[in-house]
């Protein structure tokens, strides 16, 4: 099959029992949604271990370039915009 005919592919996450947020645990190709649900559960949940799956197109996730690194994540020191310092607060809020 070439790549012009296959199914999107989508990106699988999956809360668990205990756990709080969901965590990305693969890929899979799926027609549409209700199918990369449906084959999510099956692969990903064998052991009826999730309370909640997400399939999420992998076409509509944007994702930064580890080569993007220093300019993403430079630390806010050199963003004196981040830094209160340059607002008055009036005296009436008082410490914020």
């Amino acid at each position: 099959m070439s790549q012009k005919n296959e199914w999107p592919l989508w990106e699988i996450f999956v809360r668990g029992q205990h756990g709080l947020a969901h965590r990305h645990v693969g890929s899979l190709h799926a027609a549409d949604a209700e199918m990369a649900l449906n084959n999510a559960r099956d692969v990903y949940t064998r052991r009826n271990e999730g309370l909640s799956i997400w399939c999420v197109p992998a076409a509509a996730i944007t994702a930064s370039a580890p080569s993007e690194k220093g300019p993403l994540f430079e630390p806010s020191n050199s963003k004196v915009y981040r830094h209160p310092t340059f607002y008055d607060i009036p005296k009436e809020i008082g410490n914020m």
